[in-house]
């Protein structure tokens, strides 16, 4: 255990002294406790003290399950609390065995994976705890291979992968283009090998920017794969990157953040996928408050009401609650199907700053149960819209749960996620036995679901007052779809006049039809269009434009790439570019 700032001998020999004496040592003691506040505070820089976010007043009408925070569980107590433990006395008593934690190290951020045997793995960032920097020696962090028995913990470190930080393990699958496992790294590193316990070799990425944003290290990437075998990555900043295998080559194809459009300074983004669809949690920091985004494709995304995550979001089920003072690197356990089964956080029992070498604080990873979508298939045949009499759900039985018995029929609403999560949404207006599955009818009229939307939501309770949800695909919807992106726009002066080449490539899953690009000016003058012919996932094209417009040699534009496709959202890429001068 680690000394706390009064060892219990010294607290011991001021009860010997006089009446005088003790008063004196007492006063110097509390004098030199409050500036010892100050110093703490002081020891913060501006830029890393947190802000106070304001939250849309409408998020106070949301029902329980209407936020992403609602679905996390209180943690099972499996080796006892208590309080003979590093840490501030706001994190004690607690589960030492809860995850993973070691008074010579500090732990941070962590991928958890279960294995075709059912045996668990965690790979994770740690330095040791008296590291001079204190908890910013993470930059001399290793990653570290540890497993468990259980999702909750205890892991036991076995091997070290190598030097790196925020790792993220990449399974092989059954569509898989390349069958090794890979651990990303900061920095653009990642460690590949042939099994889960290795031997791991160091690789290099080669991230391909494409004259977009990146932040610097190539540093908090999460990834997610595709049915194709290729896989897709949200960056710390909010880009969508794709790759062909998830290996060596990496293409950044965001024109700007999917995040939010509030104000935040976003880090620690989680991306993965489900049968149904994307998801992405991202945390604001500053404002200590975490947002949930989904998607159908993996590049458009919509951002959903309410908190992912807060401070104060673990407890015990006996209710004792430890204040861990900032929760970062989310992960998710998640099962055959994609579904978050468990939550992981890296938790730190002061502020980073304050954090420092042979003291009582330190950092560690926690893991929480979550509630787990149910199997929902709607067995419409035709499109699913506001003008739809009957919704026919079938909730799927499944090891531990009964549809027929474990759910509150009476509670459950069905539509779109932005009228369930407030409560509103179709009700139950008939129920059928078919097996062990249970196919639930809603009135179509208050579903709220329109072409828009490519999942309906399903929200309640179950017989225990818990809540109970599923996202159920629509009909006709498809995430399989292409992504065309293009560079900015390469002019040339010929004889026949100005011509401009632009490279396009389709960073999709299927092959894209014949598009249409343009090419405009900062005022919204057109100067040139043309078509881009079919390409192939991954495919790339060089589009030659002739420009209208009559443009002086050498002169700085702001252009705009605009890429049209049937029914497919328009993509469009700003950049400002020079004329030749000949």
């Amino acid at each position: 255990m680690k000394k706390t700032p009064y060892s219990e001998s010294s607290i011991r020999g001021t009860a010997n002294r006089g009446p005088v004496d003790s008063f004196r040592t007492l006063l110097l003691l509390s004098i030199w406790a409050v500036a010892a506040v100050f110093a703490s505070a002081e020891k913060v820089p501006e830029r890393a003290k947190p802000q106070v976010r304001e939250k849309p007043a409408e998020w106070a009408n949301l029902v329980p399950g209407g936020q992403f925070k609602d679905l996390i569980l209180p943690m099972p107590i499996r080796g006892g609390l208590t309080s003979d433990t590093w840490g501030s006395e706001g994190v004690k008593p607690r589960d030492v065995t809860n995850g993973i934690e070691d008074p010579a190290w500090s732990y941070w951020c962590g991928y958890p994976y279960e294995d075709e045997n059912g045996k668990f793995h965690l790979y994770t960032a740690r330095w040791p705890e008296d590291h001079p920097d204190g908890h910013f020696g993470y930059f001399d962090s290793e990653i570290v291979h540890a497993v468990a028995d259980d999702p909750m913990g205890p892991y036991v470190a076995m091997e070290v992968l190598g030097e790196g930080h925020n790792p993220e393990l990449i399974t092989p699958t059954k569509i898989s283009k390349q069958g090794r496992y890979l651990v990303y790294s900061t920095h653009g590193r990642y460690f590949a090998a042939e099994s889960l316990s290795g031997p791991w070799k160091r690789r290099t990425y080669d991230f391909h920017k494409r004259e977009r944003y990146v932040f610097k290290g190539y540093v908090n990437f999460s990834f997610a794969p595709r049915d194709d075998g290729s896989y897709i990555a949200v960056s710390r900043r909010g880009y969508i990157w794709a790759s062909p295998d998830g290996a060596e080559n990496w293409y950044n194809t965001s024109a700007e953040s999917v995040y939010p459009k509030v104000p935040g300074t976003f880090e620690d983004p989680v991306m993965w996928k489900d049968d149904i669809q994307y998801h992405i949690v991202v945390n604001d920091w500053r404002g200590r408050i975490a947002y949930y985004l989904r998607s159908l494709d993996g590049f458009h995304w919509n951002t959903e009401p309410g908190e992912a995550y807060v401070p104060g979001i673990a407890v015990y089920e006996d209710g004792t609650k430890p204040d861990w003072y900032k929760y970062e690197r989310i992960r998710f356990l998640q099962d055959e199907h994609g579904r978050p089964t468990h939550v992981y956080f890296a938790v730190i029992d002061s502020d980073k700053y304050n954090d420092n070498a042979n003291d009582e604080h330190n950092s560690k990873l926690i893991s929480l149960p979550m509630t787990v979508a149910r199997l929902a298939v709607i067995e419409n045949s035709g499109a699913v819209t506001a003008k739809t009499k009957r919704i026919r759900v079938r909730i799927k039985a499944e090891e531990g749960f009964n549809p027929h018995s474990d759910l509150d029929i009476e509670s459950l609403r069905f539509g779109s996620s932005d009228e369930v999560n407030y409560g509103r949404g179709s009700k139950v207006v008939d129920t059928e036995r078919d097996g062990k599955d249970l196919i639930l009818s809603f009135s179509g009229k208050q579903s709220g679901l329109t072409m828009d939307n490519w999942a309906g939501k399903l929200l309640g309770k179950n017989r225990e007052g818990g809540i109970a949800f599923a996202w159920a695909r629509l009909p006709e919807t498809e995430e399989k779809v292409p992504l065309l992106s293009a560079l900015s726009p390469r002019f040339e002066f010929t004889a026949d006049g100005l011509e401009a080449y632009v490279e396009v490539q389709n960073f999709g899953e299927i092959a894209s039809e014949r598009s249409k690009v343009s090419v405009q000016l900062k005022d919204g003058e057109l100067i040139a269009k043309g078509a881009v012919r079919p390409l192939e996932p991954f495919e790339t094209a060089i589009v030659r434009l002739s420009c209208r417009a009559s443009l002086p040699k050498g002169k700085k534009l702001e252009t705009t790439v605009v890429l049209e496709s049937s029914g497919r959202p328009t993509e469009i890429f700003t950049k400002e570019v020079v004329l030749p001068r000949n």
